[in-house]
This record gives structure tokens, C-alpha cells and sequence, in this order.
């Protein structure tokens, strides 16, 4: 099996999680890391700079675990210089920016993977296989709910910066829970949303976002409330369809500040209520090999030569017009969309 040269830009948490993923998958080997930060690390080449990463021909493919607001450049860097591209969430800060992308994938032939990693529970998995079934009728609605707390280091940190990140709660963690919803509903084009800052009011950085989609052709309706003012974490993703529920409540992480996941499903009776407590059938997932499994795809994906199945930048795109719409629904303007509604 080849084994790929793998270099990792960003070795922050998750860039030390995408090389122990990397490694586990038994595909590749981490050769060369950049972070501002330098680590010493034993057998890693570290770099000077992100491009002896992305220029440098030992290396097949790139990591890419960096500041919000340089995920695009080093994206189309890296595809330029010939590399095979896997880049953590959020994808860009626009729509726009993801189209950039995209023509620059298209016209390099390169391998490009986002890390929407939630795809990769394996309880989101099972959830998925249970809608696409058909066998509980008809997809009717979704509610998730995304949320945790942050203290005043938040401050310190370049999430707190609209020029580094781009955004706030929504491009950090709403964007998974939105990129659930289009995994399970196809797509949305109505919008309804409220943005703001409740709590700790940053500038151009929002800590609550309501949002009610809909799909017109099918009628799908969702709601979302991504929050940092949840000061017991949670997540909750409730899926109703005609003839049953699949509810997903918890999420496996290395914190456990989620709590346990536990996905319970359950089939609508003949009488109201159609479904009660003692009729749903519970699964609690012990394990979490999202991580593994995600970066072992896109490793399969670079050596096979085939198309990324979940995660690919048209995902991507789906996902970021629809946070540029969220955030086009306010009449404060986020920065980073040119439009200004306000005037």
C-alpha cells in the first residue's frame, strides 16, 4: 500500500489529532509540521514557514489547522503547488471565497476534503442510513441545538478577532449543525434569523444565532440555536418524520462535556400520542472514530484517485451560502459580506 508524505500546517489540538489520526490509519506519515508555536516532536521535520510545507516535493498532501481567515490562501497554495488538500472547517469566511476554491480544485485536478467531522459519528451514520430508508416516510422536520459556554480567555484567542475568524458561534460550531441539516434534507433556500451578541458583545463576533430554514419543494422546515452562552454544553439533534423520530442527544468527545451519546429511535403507534418514552429504543456510543475515520476517507480518496464522498467542496459550498444568508438576514452587517443592507 503507499504509504503518503503527509505535512501538517497548524499543530495546535487538532493539528496533533490529524497526525494521530494520520498515523492510525496506517496510509500515510507525518514528515514535516508548521505552527507558530514550535513543538519539539521527535521525528517531525518542522518547518520555517507554511509554504517549505506546501512547496516542498518530499510532501503528497497537506493539513491544513490554522486561524479561520487562512484556510483559503493556504487551500490554494497548497492545490497549486501540486498537493492534495485536507482542511478543517470553516472552509473559507464566504460563499464567495469557497467558489474561489473550488476553481482552483477544478483546474489543478487536486484532492480537497473539509473536516465537517460530525458526518464521521458513527451514530450520525446510522441516523442518516434511518432517513434515506424511507422505511419512517417522509422527512417533516429537524431542531438542533449546538451550544457551550466560553470564559474571558476567550478575549486572548483570535476567535475573538472578526478579522481572524470571520464570525462567531456559527462559524465555529453552528456550521457543523447546519451542515447536519443538509446532509440529511439535500438543501434550503428560505431563511429566518436573528444574529447577536446577548453576552459577552464582541464586535462583528456573535454569541447567539436563531435560524428557521425551509426547503420549498419539499416542505423540510429546521431550526437552529447555536450558542456560546450555553453554560452546560449541549448538543441535541431531533429528526421527526411521518412515521417515526430519530433523536441524537449528547456527543462523544475527549472533554465529555457533552455527555454521553445516546441516539434513540422509535415508531409512531396507531393512537396519540403516536409514540411515547418507553417506545424508543436507545444506543449510547462509547467510542468516538470519527477522527480516524474521516482522515483515513480523505487518505483513500488521494491514493485511489477517487472523488471525496462526504466532506467535498461542494459540501462545503452548500454550507457557507447558507451562513451567508444567516448572516445577510440581519440588518447588522457581518463584516465580511460586501453587500451592506443597512444602508
Amino acid at each position: 500500500m503507499q504509504m503518503l508524505r503527509i505535512g501538517i500546517i497548524g499543530m495546535g489540538k487538532m493539528g496533533m489529532i490529524r497526525m494521530e489520526a494520520v498515523h492510525a490509519s496506517g496510509k500515510g506519515r507525518v514528515a514535516m509540521a508548521f505552527d507558530v508555536d514550535c513543538k519539539e516532536i521527535p521525528g517531525l521535520a518542522w518547518a520555517k514557514d507554511p509554504m517549505e510545507i506546501i512547496a516542498s516535493p518530499t510532501i503528497d498532501a497537506v493539513f491544513i489547522a490554522t486561524p479561520n481567515h487562512q484556510n483559503r490562501p493556504l487551500t490554494i497554495a497548497a492545490m497549486e503547488h501540486g498537493k492534495h488538500v485536507f482542511c478543517e472547517k470553516p472552509p473559507a469566511l464566504t460563499g464567495a471565497e469557497v467558489e474561489e476554491i473550488r476553481a482552483v480544485e477544478s483546474r489543478t485536478h487536486r484532492t480537497l476534503m473539509y473536516g465537517f467531522n460530525h458526518r464521521h459519528h458513527e451514530s450520525i451514520r446510522v441516523m442518516k442510513r434511518l432517513v434515506d430508508s424511507g422505511s419512517y416516510g417522509r422527512l417533516l422536520w429537524m431542531r438542533g441545538r449546538y451550544g457551550k459556554s466560553v470564559d474571558k480567555n476567550y478575549f486572548s484567542t483570535w476567535r475573538a478577532s472578526r478579522d481572524l475568524a470571520g464570525g462567531g458561534i456559527l462559524l465555529d460550531q453552528g456550521i457543523h449543525m447546519l451542515d447536519l441539516f443538509l446532509l440529511l434534507a439535500g438543501e434550503f433556500d428560505e431563511v429566518q434569523a436573528m444574529v447577536s451578541s446577548l453576552y459577552w458583545k464582541l464586535d462583528g463576533i456573535e454569541d447567539n444565532v436563531f435560524a428557521n430554514l425551509r426547503n420549498r419543494s419539499t416542505g423540510v422546515v429546521a431550526s437552529l440555536h447555536s450558542t456560546m452562552t450555553q453554560w452546560r454544553h449541549l448538543f441535541s439533534l431531533e429528526v421527526f418524520l411521518e412515521r417515526g423520530h430519530i433523536v441524537l442527544n449528547g456527543l462523544k468527545t475527549s472533554s465529555g462535556s457533552y455527555g454521553d451519546e445516546v441516539l434513540s429511535v422509535a415508531r409512531n403507534r396507531g393512537v396519540a400520542p403516536a409514540a411515547t418514552w418507553q417506545d424508543e429504543e436507545r444506543t449510547v456510543f462509547h467510542i468516538d472514530n470519527s477522527w480516524v475515520d474521516e482522515t483515513d476517507a480523505f487518505l483513500q480518496s488521494v491514493i485511489q484517485g477517487t472523488p471525496v464522498g462526504t466532506g467535498s467542496s461542494k459540501d462545503a459550498l452548500k454550507v457557507m451560502r447558507l451562513i451567508d444568508t444567516i448572516y445577510q438576514s440581519e440588518p447588522h452587517r457581518h463584516p465580511c459580506l460586501k453587500d451592506d443592507l443597512s444602508t
